[in-house]
Parts: C-alpha cells; sequence; structure tokens
C-alpha cells in the first residue's frame, strides 16, 4: 500500500497564517488564535481571487467580510456606496452609545456582543412587537413598516446605524422617513433580499444624498450581510481607535 497524504484537520496551522492571527489580535477579531487564523487566510484568498476593484481601501474590507459571509464575489461590484458611507460609519461607532437598529431580530442577534460592548454600543428592533403587529393590521400594511415608524417615535432613528436585510418595505419607510419627516440616520446599510421590491427598494435609497448609505444593487441581500458589513465597520473603526491611541 502506498502511503496516505496526511488529511489537514481544524486545527492545523501553518506558521505563515499563525503569524497573520500573531499580529491582528483586537478587540474585533476571533477571540482565538485558531479562529483569528482561519479568517486571515480567508481574507487573503478573497483578495487573491477577486482581482481588480474599483473600491478605495476603506470600501474594500467591508465588501470583502461580505464575500467572506457567503463565498459570492458577485459583491465586488454589487456593493455601492455613497460618499460619506466609511466616514459616518467610523464617526458613529467611534462616538459611542449609537443605536444600532435593525429590520430584524436576526441582525442583532448576529452581531457580536463583546464588539459591540467595546465601542457602548446598543441594538434595537421592533418587528416583533405587540402594538407592531396591532397596528399593521389595523393599517393593512406590514409589520417592518410598523417597526420603522416606532423606532422614529421612540427616536432611535437619528445619528443611528440602520440595518436592513430582509424587509424591503422597511427600506422604502425609512426612505420616506428621510424624505418627508427629516429623520436622519448616521448611516444606512440597505441590504433587504428577495424579488418582491428589494431591488427597486434599493435603487430608492441609492438617490438619497441626504444620508450616507450602502447598499448592494439588485435582488441580493441579506441580513447576514448587514451583520457582514457592521462587524467590518467595527473592525476599521477600531484600526481608527489604535491609530489615534498610537
Amino acid at each position: 500500500m502506498g502511503t496516505s497524504t496526511p488529511i489537514p484537520t481544524a486545527n492545523t496551522l501553518t506558521p505563515e497564517i499563525t503569524e497573520k492571527a500573531m499580529t491582528t489580535n483586537t478587540a474585533t477579531e476571533q477571540l482565538t488564535a485558531a479562529g483569528r487564523a482561519i479568517e486571515h487566510e480567508s481574507f487573503a484568498v478573497i483578495d487573491a481571487e477577486a482581482g481588480p476593484h474599483h473600491y478605495t481601501a476603506e470600501q474594500w474590507p467591508l465588501v470583502r467580510r461580505m464575500i467572506h459571509a457567503n463565498a459570492d464575489f458577485e459583491f465586488n461590484g454589487l456593493t455601492a456606496f455613497h460618499p460619506d458611507a466609511m466616514r459616518a460609519g467610523f464617526q458613529a461607532v467611534l462616538k459611542g452609545n449609537t443605536p444600532i437598529v435593525a429590520d430584524v431580530e436576526m441582525i442583532c442577534v448576529g452581531l457580536s456582543k463583546p464588539r459591540l460592548a467595546h465601542f457602548g454600543l446598543s441594538t434595537h428592533h421592533y418587528i416583533s412587537d405587540a402594538d407592531v403587529i396591532a397596528q399593521a393590521k389595523l393599517e393593512n400594511s406590514t409589520r417592518a413598516v410598523q417597526a420603522m415608524r416606532k423606532a422614529h417615535r421612540l427616536g432611535k432613528l437619528d445619528g443611528a446605524i440602520v440595518g436592513i436585510g430582509n424587509a424591503p418595505t422597511a427600506l422604502i419607510e425609512l426612505v420616506r422617513l428621510i424624505r418627508e419627516e427629516g429623520v436622519r440616520p448616521a448611516l444606512v446599510v440597505a441590504m433587504p433580499v428577495g424579488f418582491v421590491s428589494a431591488a427597486e427598494s434599493k435603487d430608492l435609497m441609492m438617490t438619497l444624498n441626504e444620508v450616507p448609505w450602502v447598499a448592494i444593487k439588485g435582488r441580493k441581500g441579506g441580513s447576514t450581510l448587514v451583520v457582514a458589513a457592521i462587524h467590518a465597520m467595527l473592525s476599521l473603526a477600531e484600526a481608527e481607535q489604535n491609530k489615534q491611541a498610537a
């Protein structure tokens, strides 16, 4: 019988990968050396395979993390940025106590609690609240619409990072609130997924100049991508924080 080739395991780290992990041990990284090594090797693979792109040095880490979240390289091109998006996101994170308002609970659950705590950020969602459900039934609208209206009534939207990954109607309502009622989030992460009004809602968001946004063009999107985008923003904000402290 011939000599069998050893099968690599999840705990097998090359010296090169280990070195990368050792140089990036920050509050917004994976909690273990093995986890950090795997994540950074994944980022290196994405950088190598993505090829040329038009994103800035600030924008690319966000796009790369979204590709990492679902192994879809089409986000290299589908992701669009308001010119002030990254600056606005950094400022919102670094000032602390910024609310993150989500259309669905999945986003709040997916965001890393230790990373949020590092910046003093809080998450909020209202789609399952009894009063939201009752009002949606009364007005024959969606829970997502009523949840955005409740967030506005509670004063949670102004200065917030708003993440929408599931409900196009939430994004359409948010655009209305911005245009008609003067709501001013710090940043909108506009990534609802679907076949009914998803692409159109993001097109609508991308017409706005008043509020910075990051959006995915077309039907693709999802809560996991909103989480990935916000995690990328936290990581970049911490890098800026460390640079200022140096």
